[in-house]
């Protein structure tokens, strides 16, 4: 398939970087890990594969910003265009070695209004050879394959994922949660969570997820998964039911397909607003 100039930069970036992490992952014992947190890793893989991302796409679209998970924002306030970057999402997994992680790339473009939206993203788990991309109004896919969301319409039938809260979580998070679980779990076949947000948003594209909730994701967590889920024919919004389109803080996020995006995000929305 022909990629555009744009894809095929965040591809070459993106399988760059991915040859050190999976030499990293294969020696993932002998990685020195400093602590950022509690349950929150950095390690020298992730580190490298940010510099290699960085280089490759500042050397392909000199002048483009940056938003990326280790370096924070870089470039110009006034951009036209900016990537957001997680250079490794699903850190924990990794250092664990369980093979549930990813690269992600997004591409956000500032439009005349002021407003921004996704135009390109990207989500490459190397372990198992599966790129995600898409691009607004082209569709979305994995490697060459078109891609749709699940078509299953009752909850029962239903699998979601999620990103169970741990210990650096802040507490008026973790009652939300909760209460989203509690009132999930009798009316699903299933809840996974796999610990790689924006894998789950890339399996809800590809269909194997018919929706996902987290609260509090971080720009680089989600904004190329997101794209993914519109692309691919799903649905993604906050708990009030509005589009995401501001990716300059923490988000709610709701993703699912046009029969399960609905009742999900009522749940949720009951979950965080009780006294609604």
């Amino acid at each position: 398939m022909r990629l555009s100039p744009h894809m095929t930069v965040m591809q070459n970036a993106a399988t760059k970087a991915a040859r050190r992490l999976v030499r990293d992952f294969a020696e993932v014992e002998q990685l020195q890990v400093s602590v950022k947190g509690p349950g929150d890793f950095v390690s020298q893989a992730d580190l490298r594969a940010e510099t290699i991302i960085r280089e490759e796409l500042e050397r392909a679209r000199p002048g483009y910003a940056f938003l990326m998970e280790e370096s924070g924002a870089s470039g110009g306030e006034n951009w036209t265009w900016r990537w957001i970057v997680d250079p490794l999402d699903g850190t924990t997994n990794f250092l664990h070695g369980i093979p549930q992680w990813a690269i992600s790339i997004a591409l956000e473009r500032r439009l005349s209004d002021g407003q921004t939206e996704i135009a390109a993203a990207l989500v490459y788990n190397p372990v198992n050879n599966e790129m995600f991309w898409a691009e607004r109004g082209v569709g979305a896919f994995l490697n060459d394959r078109r891609l749709r969301v699940s078509a299953r319409r009752e909850m029962l039938q239903s699998v979601f994922a999620t990103g169970i809260p741990f210990a650096k979580v802040p507490a008026q998070r973790r009652l939300p949660f909760a209460r989203t679980l509690g009132a999930l779990m009798p009316q699903v076949a299933g809840i996974r969570r796999f610990g790689a947000a924006a894998l789950d948003l890339a399996w809800v594209a590809a269909g194997r997820y018919e929706g996902f909730w987290e609260i509090g994701l971080k720009p680089w967590d989600c904004a190329a998964g997101i794209l993914l889920v519109r692309e691919a024919g799903g649905y993604v919004t906050d708990e009030n039911g509005r589009e995401i389109a501001n990716f300059d803080g923490d988000l709610t996020v709701v993703a699912g397909n046009a029969h399960m995006h609905g009742p999900l995000r009522a749940i949720l929305h009951a979950a965080i607003h009780p006294e609604a």
